[in-house]
């Protein structure tokens, strides 16, 4: 666990794609699907406003960006929901750095398409200190062209896996959004950006740390 999120990243990828390759080689067309179509690049870029957002934290309680704001520059960040295990090593960092993110001025709201009751569970193993929004059916992710159809053959893969996303999120789209993270200051403006559709690579805390330095 001393490990840089990107090594520990790394080292599970590097495990499953010795468990299930498979599985892996499904993951590869379907990422390169995704950039072939620039998935995500249209999201919003540094110097453009962050669309507002109101959306219900793991309790029910409505959060919005407007009022995070007022307390210092926020960490937008995007997942995959709560059955993830790269969004799982993610938020666990995003957790154990939260008193670098403090120091920075700064802090993390953290968004996934799973029900209230999922993003609850997900906040409690993560030990995170940071709300845990509900995007209902993706709908704020597809406002910033992140979210996308995961397709008929990783459907059925993660069906047989025993993801039930269709219950989870509490519809049967079978849409996800892309892993990213903006990093967005209190003018409202996004100051930096990062959007991969390879959910195995996530913004490092370094970097995060980083722009919320920049932010104020």
């Amino acid at each position: 666990m001393d490990a840089s999120l990107a090594e520990r990243l790394q080292a599970f990828a590097e495990a499953v794609s010795r468990l299930g390759p498979n599985f892996q080689e499904a993951v590869d067309r379907l990422i390169a699907r995704l950039k072939e179509h620039d998935v995500g690049g249209n999201a919003p870029r540094p110097g453009e406003k962050m669309p507002p957002f109101v959306l219900p934290d793991e309790n029910g309680q409505l959060i919005s960006l407007d009022k995070l704001l007022e307390d210092g520059p926020v960490a937008v960040t995007f997942h995959r929901g709560h059955w993830c295990p790269y969004c799982r090593i993610n938020t666990h960092a995003l957790a154990e750095a939260q008193e670098q993110i403090a120091a920075e001025g700064g802090q993390v709201a953290a968004i996934m398409p799973d029900r209230e009751h999922f993003a609850a569970e997900f906040k409690a193993e993560s030990a995170a200190p940071f709300p845990v929004l509900t995007d209902f059916d993706n709908g704020y992710a597809l406002s910033l062209n992140l979210a996308f159809w995961v397709g008929q053959e990783m459907q059925d893969l993660m069906s047989s896996a025993g993801w039930n996303v269709a219950r989870w999120q509490g519809t049967d789209t079978w849409l996800l959004p892309i892993p990213a993270t903006f990093v967005v200051g209190t003018d409202g403006e996004v100051k930096t950006r990062f959007i991969d559709p390879d959910y195995r690579k996530r913004m490092t805390i370094e970097d995060l740390l980083s722009a919320l330095r920049k932010a104020h």
